[in-house]
């Protein structure tokens, strides 16, 4: 399998994973599920971090919150750094926090001048107290507040102003797109793939509503193949290290594994092939 080919760790494979050991190129996890350090959880991952390389995606920080960053949150986390030693870390384009209340999503921020400046003051303390760039990643969303900009002029100026570099979840794009009728080459011709430090693959839920449909990011399910599509587009121009994402219903390692070859190939294929020129993407 490519090394640039990596899984989520989940702990219904972590016996799997321990006893064969299989040739992905690197494991990525939720962080906040390991700032514990006497459960079974952090020992497999210290112990798998042995073997691969391990990228750190947190699903907490609210970074596009009104309120200042959690020290304590802050903290747990640039511990578990300095213990796993990451190749990557990673958090999200949204908020999930206010006044000390929490919410169990990934909420959308407002795309303002105002949001923009706040977030990558935090991003930059971040940054500084970690001693590593954080990679921010573009959400899923089923609706949009009042805004300025656009989100994708939103995480490319974010990118300038912080020094933060981009995980391009194509899934989340996909999803987003056919929620709000936005046109994914649009998107992506404001993204500099320089400047995108890992690609995520997942499957989303189609629900019908009395209003009509709506794609829901759930990581239930195989990636799509407008999702396949998209990658193979990135792809032709650079290869990125890329996870496959699998939260919900999920399935056996073998499964699993399938999904990951398929975007090795897709990967492999590409990089026997001279690059594409240019900043075209289509839908």
């Amino acid at each position: 399998m490519n090394p640039l080919i990596g899984i989520g760790l989940r702990p219904p494979h972590y016996d799997d994973l321990r006893q064969t050991r299989p040739a992905v190129g690197w494991l990525e996890v939720h962080s906040e599920n390991y700032f514990e350090r006497h459960g079974l959880g952090f020992e497999v991952l210290a112990e798998l971090a042995g073997h691969y390389p391990i990228s750190l995606h947190g699903v907490g920080m609210s970074l596009g919150s009104a309120d200042p960053l959690d020290p304590v949150h802050l903290r747990q986390l640039g511990a578990l750094v300095r213990d796993i030693r990451p190749v990557r870390v990673s958090e999200h384009l949204s908020w999930g926090s206010i006044g000390g209340r929490y919410f169990n999503d990934l909420l959308p921020v407002p795309y303002t001048q105002a949001a923009l400046a706040r977030m990558s003051d935090k991003i930059e303390e971040v940054q500084q107290t970690l001693g590593c760039q954080l990679l921010i990643e573009n959400p899923s969303s089923y609706l949009q507040l009042p805004g300025e900009m656009s989100e994708w002029a939103f995480l490319a100026e974010l990118v300038r102003r912080s020094g933060c570099g981009i995980l391009l979840d194509l899934n989340n794009l996909h999803v987003s797109a056919f929620n709000h009728g936005f046109d994914c080459a649009d998107y992506l011709s404001a993204i500099d793939l320089d400047r995108v430090g890992e690609i995520h693959l997942a499957g989303y839920t189609d629900k019908s509503l009395p209003e009509g449909h709506l794609y829901i990011d759930t990581h239930s399910a195989p990636v799509a193949e407008p999702v396949w599509e998209l990658y193979r587009q990135s792809c032709a121009r650079r290869a990125i290290p890329t996870l496959i994402e699998w939260d919900l219903d999920i399935p056996p390692l073998p499964v699993l594994l399938g999904e990951a070859q398929l975007a090795s190939d897709i990967i492999s294929a590409a990089q026997s092939m001279p690059p594409v020129a240019g900043e075209v993407f289509h839908a």
